[in-house]
């Protein structure tokens, strides 16, 4: 029996866990990552491919069966764990290969973002508007925090649409995958990492509202900034690219912001 509380939404369609696999370019020298097992069925997929597998569950039933499951399999290590308080930091390099339960999606990208040093990539099947987001360009109404700050650390792909009808229990809404490398540097160079998420937080905190207004919280004289920075005061934050956030967030910081 599967858990509302756990988002448990079992993927069970094979020729879709085939092309998983496929675009996760998983290969025997890897150490893979994969956060929620469920029955297994994409386990033993990446089993057959991967040097060893690292397989979190929360769900003790589950844990417990998985592990007469899985026994077969001398490269599989199965953990009874919260994803979000695993430490990944502890990892040689590996790469992330999950269908993530909906309610932890954007902690556990956060999570493994923090732990990037050692993160290759992730492969990732999720809510498909969530997906959206995390892919999205400037002027697009998906377009937003979620948005910059994978792409500030990633290179997001989105690579095809889970039909809801694939899971069991079926859930409410489509799914989708994305795939992500990781950039050995971000995307943009900034003197204030803190301050230019601030920004970017601060700029999207009421986006139907002017740069001009809706950044005063961060700095006082704003018109003077933005213009500095080639922005026009009247632009609104959906506009800007990472590349525009970047330049003006350094220049609040030369300018004396909060």
């Amino acid at each position: 029996m599967t858990k509302k509380r756990l988002g448990q939404n079992f993927l069970f369609d094979p020729s879709i866990l085939r092309r998983i696999i496929e675009v996760s370019k998983i290969t025997l020298d890897d150490m893979v990552v994969e956060i929620g097992p469920g029955t297994g069925r994409l386990t033993k997929l990446l089993a057959g491919l991967a040097r060893k597998v690292i397989a979190i569950e929360l769900d003790f039933g589950l844990y417990e069966k998985l592990k007469e499951e899985l026994k077969g399999f001398n490269n599989i290590e199965l953990v009874h764990c919260d994803a979000l308080k695993y430490n990944y930091k502890e990892l040689q390099p590996f790469k992330v290969v999950s269908n993530i339960p909906y309610y932890i999606t954007t902690p556990i990208i956060f999570k493994l973002i923090e732990t990037r040093t050692n993160l290759r990539s992730m492969t990732l099947t999720m809510q498909k508007e969530v997906a959206q987001r995390i892919v999205a360009k400037p002027d697009t109404k998906d377009y937003g925090v979620l948005s910059i700050a994978v792409q500030y650390y990633g290179r997001p792909k989105f690579e095809f649409i889970v039909p809801k009808g694939a899971f069991r229990p079926v859930p409410r809404v489509d799914s989708a995958v994305i795939h992500m490398d990781m950039c050995e540097e971000p995307a943009v160079k900034v003197v204030d990492e803190k301050l230019f998420f601030r920004v970017v937080k601060t700029a999207f905190s009421q986006r139907r509202k002017t740069l001009a207004n809706v950044l005063k919280p961060v700095l006082k004289n704003t018109e003077k900034v933005l213009i500095s920075s080639g922005i026009k005061p009247i632009r609104r934050a959906e506009t800007l690219t990472i590349e525009e956030f970047a330049r003006l967030s350094d220049l609040i910081r030369d300018a004396g912001g909060d």
